[in-house]
C-alpha cells in the first residue's frame, strides 16, 4: 500500500530563547521549563507534551475533552482542512435567473431535463448519506483532534451541498414529491443507496476497535464512503450535468456542481489519507483477504453505478455518449484503487472527459458562460495539491 510521505518534524527540545530567559528568568530544569514572573514561578512539564504527541493515533488514541489539535501530528489532514475552508462557498449567491428561464422554456431537450431531475433526485439523498456516515461512523471513532476537525469540516460541506439542492429545487419550482420519489422508486438509485448503507446500522452501534475484524469494518466504511461513493459513484452524473453546462445551459446549476466537485476532491483525499495512516498504525488490517474484499466492494459499486448511468442516459444525447460515461466509471474506480495500491478492475487508462479540467478550474476560459462567480476561493488560499482528483 502506498502511504503519504509525512514531513519530518523534529521533536522539539523546547529551548527557551535568550530574550525570554533574560526577561522572565526562564531556565531549564531537567524535563521542565521554569518561568519566574514577578513573585510567581511556573513549571512546565515538557515530557507531558511529548507523551501527548506519542498518544495521538487515528483510532484508539488518547481522547481529550478540549479537542486540542496541539501538538499537531497529522499535518496532511490539517492541510486538507485548510483547503476545504479556503474553498468555502454559499449556494444562495449563485444567480439562477438564466436557469429558471431555460427550465421554463424549450431550451432543454427532454433528455437534458431528465438528467437534471436525476441529479437533484439522487444527490438529495446521497449527500445526506455521506454526511450521516461521516458523522456517526467515521468522525466519532477518530481520536486525533486534527483528524476530527477535518472530518467535521467535511460534514459541514455536505450540509452546503444539500442546501444547494434545495436552492435548485426552490429556484426551478421542481415538484418535491417527484424528487422524493426518485430516490425511493427508481431501482438503480435505491440499490446504490442500499449498497453503501447496508453495514452502517451495525457500525453506528459501536465497534471494538481493538479487534482486527472491527478495525477492518471501520477501514471499509472509510473506503466505501470516500472512494467508492464520493470518488466513483458521484462522478458520472457530475460529468453529465457539466456537459449540459458546457453547452451554455443551466449555468447556475453547473456552477454549484463545479464547487461541489472541487469539495469532493478534498473528501476523497482526506479519506485516502485516513486509510493510509490507519493501516500504517494498524498493519493487521491490511491482509490479502481484506484487500480482495475492498476490490470486490468497488466492483459491486461499479456495476450498480453503470446501471444508474444507463437510467440517467438511456441513449446518447448531444455532446454525451453513454459509452464514454460507462468508461468514465471504470476510469474513476481504477484510479481510486490504484491510489491505495490495490489491483485495478479494467483497462481504461485515459480519462474520456479531459474537458472537465477546464470547466472546473476555468483555466482557459474565464467568466465561462457569463457566470458571476468564477474563482470561489478565499484570499490567501492555495490551489488543490492534486487537481487530477477532479477530472
Amino acid at each position: 500500500m502506498s502511504t503519504a510521505v509525512l514531513e519530518s518534524y523534529p521533536t522539539a527540545e523546547f529551548d527557551i530563547p535568550s530574550d525570554i530567559s533574560a526577561e522572565f528568568g526562564a531556565r531549564e530544569e531537567g524535563n521542565h521549563a521554569v518561568f519566574t514572573i514577578g513573585q510567581k514561578t511556573f513549571r512546565l512539564d515538557k515530557e507531558k507534551a511529548r507523551a501527548r504527541m506519542a498518544g495521538k493515533r487515528v483510532i484508539n488514541g488518547e481522547r481529550s475533552a478540549e479537542l486540542n489539535v496541539l501538538p499537531l501530528k497529522y499535518h496532511e489532514a490539517y492541510r486538507i482542512y485548510k483547503q476545504m475552508k479556503a474553498n468555502h462557498w454559499e449556494p444562495d449567491v449563485i444567480d439562477m435567473t438564466k436557469d429558471c428561464n431555460q427550465w421554463n422554456s424549450d431550451a432543454l431537450s427532454p433528455k437534458e431535463r431528465w438528467i437534471v431531475e436525476m441529479g437533484v433526485g439522487y444527490f438529495s439523498a446521497a449527500e445526506g448519506i455521506v454526511g450521516d456516515s461521516v458523522l456517526h461512523v467515521i468522525e466519532d471513532n477518530l481520536t486525533a483532534a486534527e483528524l476530527k476537525h477535518a472530518s467535521l469540516r467535511q460534514i459541514a460541506e455536505e450540509s452546503i451541498h444539500m442546501d444547494s439542492l434545495l436552492h435548485i429545487i426552490g429556484s426551478l419550482n421542481i415538484d418535491i414529491d417527484e424528487v422524493t420519489a426518485k430516490f425511493q422508486d427508481i431501482p438503480s438509485i435505491r440499490k446504490k443507496n442500499a449498497f453503501i448503507t447496508r453495514h452502517m446500522p451495525e457500525l453506528k452501534r459501536g465497534m471494538d476497535l481493538t479487534q482486527t475484524v472491527d478495525k477492518q469494518k471501520f477501514a471499509k466504511a472509510i473506503f466505501g464512503i470516500t472512494q467508492v461513493m464520493e470518488g466513483t459513484q458521484f462522478y458520472a452524473l457530475f460529468a453529465m450535468i457539466l456537459s449540459i453546462h458546457r453547452q451554455n445551459k443551466m449555468t447556475g446549476i453547473g456552477q454549484m456542481f463545479q464547487y461541489t466537485l472541487r469539495d469532493e476532491s478534498n473528501h476523497i483525499a482526506l479519506g485516502r489519507y485516513l486509510l493510509e495512516q490507519l493501516v500504517k498504525e494498524n498493519p493487521d488490517i491490511w491482509t490479502p483477504e481484506f484487500r480482495e474484499e475492498l476490490v470486490a466492494f468497488m466492483a459491486e459499486g461499479v456495476e450498480l453505478e453503470k446501471e444508474f448511468v444507463r437510467d440517467c442516459l438511456p441513449e446518447d444525447a448531444v455532446g454525451m455518449s453513454l459509452g464514454e460515461f460507462l468508461s468514465y466509471v471504470d476510469y474513476n474506480a481504477d484510479r481510486r484503487l490504484a491510489s491505495l495500491g490495490l489491483p485495478t478492475l479494467s483497462n481504461v487508462k485515459e480519462n474520456p472527459f479531459l474537458w472537465l479540467d477546464e470547466v472546473i478550474f476555468l483555466k482557459k476560459e474565464k467568466n465561462f458562460f457569463e457566470t458571476r462567480v468564477t474563482e470561489y476561493q478565499t484570499s490567501g488560499s492555495v490551489q488543490n495539491a492534486s487537481e487530477d482528483d477532479l477530472i
